[in-house]
């Protein structure tokens, strides 16, 4: 069965502090380098902080054309895995929760959140579903709450992918994290039964402010089960291989 090797780092949050975000992103690439990864992914927001208050979303922003952002591509690694990072976006005064996908530090394409929170109003609508491609294996992305919705998925899969990732982070008042602890799995299961498709999450853990994360981070195959997963409330690095083809495992 041909294989791509894929990761998915559960990591603490970065707020307002790329210098660390950059770091850490440094280190689990060369982690995931040395292993033989081909994609690695990490949580939504994940540069910058998942910054929702428009002021600090504003503030910290980068504009994916701008000499700032050509800064950060310079700093990321020029060899090993290609990487899915979530940061916040502005592009002509408008702002947007994003993934970008960046190889070698050479950026390859973004995807903009579709589905957004009561709490994600100083974001704009993502419109476009990009389709991008590691050493034969085609992905699609969602980014967490883009998962409660079937169309979302339903996107991918009819652009020719086998994989969803999915950067997210349920940084959440304790009581809301504790009663969906275990629901973010059972919803993104959903999405592999009714689309045939592989899932990789990537999430935060820790605490702030009277809110918990817990994770999880998480490959799920085709049938809705989970692959492999990370402890819950632990960073770390979640290396899996999957099938380069849906035909490929016989689903």
């Amino acid at each position: 069965m041909r294989t791509v090797r894929i990761a998915a780092a559960q990591t603490v949050e970065f707020r307002e502090d790329v210098d660390a975000a950059l770091r850490c992103l440094t280190e689990a690439a060369a982690r995931a380098e040395d292993a033989g990864v081909a994609l690695l992914c990490f949580p939504e927001g994940f540069l910058q902080g998942y910054l929702t208050d428009e002021t600090p979303a504003r503030r910290n922003a980068l504009d994916l054309a701008s000499r700032q952002f050509e800064a950060v591509l310079n700093r990321l690694p020029k060899t090993g895995p290609m990487i899915v990072i979530g940061l916040i976006e502005v592009a002509n005064g408008r702002l947007f929760n994003t993934a970008i996908v960046v190889d070698r530090g050479v950026l390859i394409g973004r995807y903009r959140k579709m589905h957004l929170l009561g709490r994600e109003q100083a974001f704009d609508v993502g419109r476009d579903t990009p389709i991008f491609e590691i050493d034969g294996l085609r992905f699609g992305i969602s980014i967490c709450y883009d998962t409660n919705f079937p169309e979302t998925a339903r996107k991918v899969a009819v652009f020719g992918a086998s994989l969803i990732v999915c950067p997210a982070n349920n940084m959440l008042p304790r009581k809301t994290a504790e009663t969906l602890k275990t629901v973010h799995n059972s919803v993104r299961a959903e999405r592999c039964r009714e689309t045939g498709l592989w899932l990789i999450s990537a999430d935060v853990t820790g605490e702030r402010e009277g809110s918990i994360a817990w994770g999880p981070t998480a490959v799920l195959n085709p049938a809705g089960d989970v692959a492999a997963q990370l402890p819950l409330g632990e960073p770390g690095l979640l290396i899996f291989d999957i099938p380069r083809h849906p035909s490929d495992s016989g689903q």
